[in-house]
């Protein structure tokens, strides 16, 4: 195929950016690796599984209740910002006045560029102390998990309304065909034509939910134990980092870079996950062929 000069010097700078980006990832990853190496020889990668807890001055590595604390905030945080935010894309598409959507979208958008501590600082003077009426100290899981839901709502708006945006009109031109309403179109046809960019959303939603640090630390309360309840505290793995990384030296420093390590790859778990996802999707759509 004949391509002029000016494609082929477009094509090579993109394949040098691709690489340039590939590659810091890589070694990103190599430098957490290295920086990994003291505390996965000694105390050794069992520890941070079975110690009972975690007082690394006392040679104490046990990482799992901040883990669990991790792992449970994230997922109530995404199980309750997914159907708003997949309501609010519903909304903003086909239900909004024209007038209204540009201001809603913009409202919506402005939401998404609050800075994390001014979330924090919100919650631990106004949502902490409502739950502390309720069940003290306040400062908890169900704290983290509402201050991470109403971050992560955004993304999960914004990124499901474009890919309901990016619908074919000739899908509800085809349901109107078949007498479908409007509710019926919505849910039968266009969401589930939408649904890998949708599963995109919620899994990038996942990620910053995994690696926010600033406002959890400020609502989570902080306390390094398996959380029983809504209300128990609890501290993530971010805000461990954050909390200890200022003084901590030799073995200390190296199980902190642990944890990084351990976030690492649940973000690229997520990651690979979301590409299966997309595949299957586009497989049983038809978009894919089998070779």
């Amino acid at each position: 195929m004949f391509r002029l000069p000016a494609d082929k010097v477009l094509q090579r700078a993109l394949f040098v950016v691709a690489l340039l980006t590939a590659s810091l990832v890589g070694l990103i990853i190599l430098f957490v690796l290295r920086e990994t190496l003291p505390a996965l020889q000694s105390p050794g990668i069992t520890r941070f599984v079975t110690d009972e807890s975690w007082h690394p001055l006392e040679g104490k590595f046990g990482m799992l209740p901040m883990l669990w604390g991790t792992l449970f905030s994230t997922t109530l945080a995404v199980l309750l910002a997914t159907p708003l935010g997949i309501g609010m894309a519903v909304f903003c598409r086909y239900v909004a006045p024209p007038a209204l959507v540009s201001t809603f979208r913009g409202l919506v958008t402005l939401l998404a560029g609050i800075p994390s501590v001014v979330f924090g600082f919100w919650g631990l003077t106004v949502l902490v102390p409502l739950i502390a009426r309720v069940e003290p100290p306040g400062a908890s899981l169900l704290a983290a998990s509402l201050i991470l839901a109403i971050m992560i709502l955004p993304t999960v708006a914004l990124m499901s309304e474009a890919a309901l945006a990016a619908i074919p009109e000739s899908y509800a031109q085809g349901a109107a065909a078949l007498g479908l309403g409007r509710r019926a179109t919505v849910l039968r046809v266009m969401l589930p034509a939408a649904k890998s960019g949708i599963i995109a959303a919620v899994i990038l939603a996942t990620a910053r939910a995994l690696g926010e640090t600033m406002a959890v630390l400020m609502v989570s309360g902080n306390v390094v134990e398996t959380p029983t309840s809504l209300f128990a505290p609890i501290r993530t793995l971010t805000a461990n980092i954050a909390l200890e990384m200022a003084y901590a030296t030799k073995f200390h420093r190296a199980s902190l870079f642990v944890s990084g390590l351990v976030l690492t790859a649940v973000i690229m778990l997520l990651a690979w996950l979301a590409y299966r996802a997309e595949h299957h999707i586009q497989k049983a759509t038809g978009v894919l062929h089998a070779a």
